[in-house]
């Protein structure tokens, strides 16, 4: 996968043997058409949703092109198929009275306190850091008298391998330090007090002392956040608050890209804010259509 890191090398082979191959693995590739990769396409994306079927997509096109390089194929069916088209929809997020209350609900309840994710949520809530991220959060990489964490990798699973910090975030974006509000501060401070060693100076670890793993520990968050009566949020649900709470206190895109480290402000604007009351100035001219407000009379 060339400069890809092993979780997109793992996500690419996992469309191949799950997707392309059960699907068009017999065929030959003067038999591979337009119309079968579209057919692949669709009925991906209707039985495992539009992320699947964009990876399968790619998976495919870097099959054919290099089939077509190797003049293997005349062209690339891939180009030619219908795109995969989804309407932008800006997704949920908490407001504040319901942040309040799920953190006391979570704060009460003994899953969510021994399984470690009190403490893990108030850090996502606080810096709208991805799951990955928090979790590869080292001591290190902590300055508890300046308040500040500076985000270096993620935490990933590599096939065979197991757990591992891949010291390089998402993007260059991904690479930044983040200010931290008092109480995240106090949080950290009583942690650093409690805290027992790890090879990896990790500040937030499994239960059982070992890296977390994202997918278990999302699966985790699933079950408390159900059990607090909030079934719908996902730990993107806290970066989409983050980005949401800037925006009304009147901060940039640009700071709000920054906080969640996304390289374009398109992103964070389209995906991440939540929509608020437009003052665009068309209420006052609008007024005019009213007649009877003009104090025109006949």
């Amino acid at each position: 996968v060339g400069e890809r890191s092993p979780g997109t090398g793992r996500a690419y082979r996992d469309r191949l043997d799950q997707q392309v191959i059960p699907a068009i693995g017999a065929l030959r590739l003067r038999e591979v058409t337009v119309s079968t990769v579209d057919h692949v396409i669709k009925t991906t994306r209707e039985r495992h949703g539009v992320s699947v079927a964009k990876l399968t997509r790619t998976v495919m096109s870097g099959m054919f092109g290099l089939a077509v390089r190797h003049d293997a194929m005349v062209s690339n069916p891939v180009r030619d198929a219908a795109p995969i088209r989804v309407g932008r929809k800006v997704g949920s997020h908490l407001e504040l009275a319901e942040v309040w209350d799920l953190r006391a609900r979570l704060a009460e309840d003994q899953k969510a306190i021994d399984w470690d994710l009190v403490d893990f949520v108030d850090m996502m809530l606080a810096s709208g850091l991805r799951i990955g991220e928090t979790s590869a959060i080292t001591w290190p990489a902590v300055d508890l008298d300046t308040g500040t964490v500076e985000v270096r990798g993620t935490v990933i699973r590599i096939p065979g391998a197991g757990l591992t910090i891949k010291w390089k975030p998402k993007s260059a974006a991904g690479y930044r330090m983040i200010e931290l509000p008092s109480w995240a501060i106090g949080m950290l401070k009583r942690r650093h007090k409690e805290r027992n060693g790890n090879e990896w100076e990790a500040v937030f670890t499994s239960p059982g002392g070992f890296l977390r793993d994202p997918s278990n520990t999302q699966a985790d968050l699933r079950q408390v956040f159900r059990a607090a009566g909030y079934p719908h949020i996902t730990s993107h649900t806290f970066r989409r608050t983050v980005a949401t709470l800037m925006d009304r206190a009147g901060l940039t895109a640009r700071a709000a890209a920054d906080q969640l480290g996304h390289a374009q402000v398109s992103m964070t604007t389209d995906h991440y804010y939540g929509r608020r009351v437009a003052s665009t100035g068309a209420a006052w001219v609008l007024e005019a259509v009213d007649q009877s407000q003009s104090g025109d009379t006949e």
